[in-house]
C-alpha cells in the first residue's frame, strides 16, 4: 500500500470487503439515507483501499467517504465474515488527515478541540453544587460532554442516579475522553489526550460512566492506543441493573414507551438486557419495541462525528428513526446517549413526541420520584 502505507495493517479488513458481493450494503445508515454506491460499506472501504494503493488520487474527494461513518457496527452485524468497516475507517481517517485531506467538519473538529475540552471542564464544574458530588469521593463519575454541555437537566439527573446506585456521593471526572480527536482523524492528537486523561482519574476507586460512546473509549479505544486505566470502568445502566431491588416503580400511564438501542451501547458494548431490565422495573412491564432492535437497530445519525461532515444526512437518518417510531405507535421515545438523545429530541420536536435518556427514569426510580 505505497500511497498510505499506514494502512497495510488494515490490509485484511479493506480487502475482505473489496472483494465482497456486499450483503451489507442495506445495514448503512448513511448510504440509506444518501443512496449513493460510494457511501455503501463497500464503497467507503474500496475508497480507503484504492486510495492505498495509489489507485486514485489522495484528494478531499476520494478520502471523504471515509467520514461518511455513524460507526454504528450494523454493517458487521450483516456480514459473514463479521469485518469491523468502522475501526478500519478510522484508520483510514487518521492515513488521509495526515496528507491534508479530511473534509472541513473533521478539520473544525481537530483545531476546536483544546476549546471544547476548556468548555466541557467548565460545564462539568458548574454542576459541582449539586448535593450528590463530592470533589473528594473516591467513586468517579464521567457524565459525558454532550450531557453536562448540552443536556444540563439529564446530567443533574445522571450525578442524582449514580450517588443514590452508588450509596455515597460522586466526584465528576472532568473533560472530554478525546473520542472526537480519534473521529476526526487525529489519532496522535488523541493517544496524548488520552493519556492526560487517564491520570486525571487515576485516584478514583471506580469511574461510573453515562455515556456509551465514552464507556467504549474507556474500555477498547484506550487499549487499542496501548492506554491503560487504574481504576475500573463501569456503565452507569449496567450497574443500575445490578441494583433493581432498591428501583422504585416510575408511575406513567400516557402510553407507549418505546425504548431506542444507542449503537455504542448495543453493538458496541453488546449491552442490550441492562437498559431493557431498568424500564420494566420502571414501567411494570417490558418496554416497547422498534421492529429493528437489538442487533438489527437502526442508527440514529448522530455518531461517527457525521453530524460535523454530512449534517444533512445525519438529520435524514434521525428523522427516519423517528417516523418509524410514529408509525409503530409513538408514544415515549427512551435511549441512553447523548448524541442519541439530542438527535432524536431535535427531530421529534416537530412531532410533539417526547424523548428522554434513561438517566431521566434512573433519577426518578432510585433517586428523586418527581414528575419525568
Amino acid at each position: 500500500m505505497r500511497a498510505l502505507p499506514q494502512l497495510e495493517a488494515q490490509r485484511t479488513s479493506l480487502e475482505t470487503c473489496v472483494f465482497c458481493p456486499k450483503l451489507c450494503r442495506s445495514a448503512c445508515p448513511v448510504s440509506n439515507a444518501e443512496p449513493r454506491e460510494t457511501l455503501t460499506p463497500w464503497g467507503k472501504m474500496t475508497h480507503a483501499w484504492m486510495a492505498a494503493h495509489g489507485d486514485v488520487p489522495v484528494d478531499r474527494s476520494h478520502a471523504a467517504p471515509a467520514w461518511a461513518c455513524t460507526s454504528c457496527y450494523a454493517c458487521r452485524e450483516a456480514c459473514d465474515h463479521k469485518n469491523v468497516v468502522a475501526d478500519t475507517l478510522l484508520e483510514a481517517r487518521d492515513a488521509l488527515a495526515r496528507k491534508g485531506v479530511a473534509p472541513d467538519g473533521a478539520t473544525r473538529v481537530i483545531a476546536g478541540f483544546a476549546k471544547h475540552d476548556v468548555e466541557t471542564r467548565v460545564a462539568t464544574r458548574e454542576l459541582a453544587f449539586h448535593p450528590g458530588v463530592d470533589a473528594a469521593s473516591s467513586e468517579g463519575l464521567l457524565i459525558g460532554c454532550s450531557y453536562v454541555r448540552a443536556a444540563p437537566r439529564e446530567a443533574r439527573d445522571a450525578i442524582e442516579a449514580a450517588s443514590a446506585i452508588a450509596g455515597k456521593k460522586v466526584a465528576l471526572a472532568e473533560g472530554c475522553c478525546g473520542l472526537p480527536l480519534l473521529l476526526a482523524g487525529d489519532r496522535e492528537g488523541f493517544a496524548r489526550h488520552a493519556r492526560a486523561f487517564a491520570a486525571s482519574v487515576e485516584r478514583y476507586e471506580r469511574v461510573t460512566v453515562v455515556d456509551a460512546g465514552c464507556a467504549l473509549t474507556l474500555r477498547r479505544r484506550y487499549e487499542s492506543a496501548g492506554i491503560s486505566l487504574r481504576p475500573a470502568i463501569e456503565l452507569l445502566v449496567e450497574r443500575a441493573a445490578r441494583a433493581l431491588g432498591a428501583m422504585r416503580p416510575v408511575p406513567y400511564t400516557a402510553g407507549p414507551v418505546r425504548w431506542h438501542d444507542p449503537c455504542q451501547l448495543g453493538r458496541g458494548l453488546g449491552v442490550y438486557e441492562a437498559p431493557r431490565a431498568v424500564l420494566e422495573r420502571a414501567l411494570g412491564r417490558a418496554p416497547d419495541e422498534f421492529l429493528e432492535h437489538r442487533e438489527w437497530s437502526a442508527c440514529s445519525g448522530a455518531g461517527g462525528l457525521l453530524p460535523s461532515t454530512m449534517p444533512e444526512v445525519a438529520a435524514g437518518i434521525a428523522q427516519a428513526r423517528v417516523d418509524a417510531h410514529v408509525r409503530e405507535g409513538a408514544g415515549r421515545l427512551v435511549t441512553a446517549c447523548a448524541s442519541s438523545l439530542l438527535a432524536l429530541r431535535r427531530n421529534a420536536s416537530a412531532s410533539g413526541i417526547a424523548v428522554d435518556d434513561l438517566v431521566t427514569w434512573l433519577a426518578r426510580g432510585f433517586g428523586n420520584p418527581g414528575p419525568l
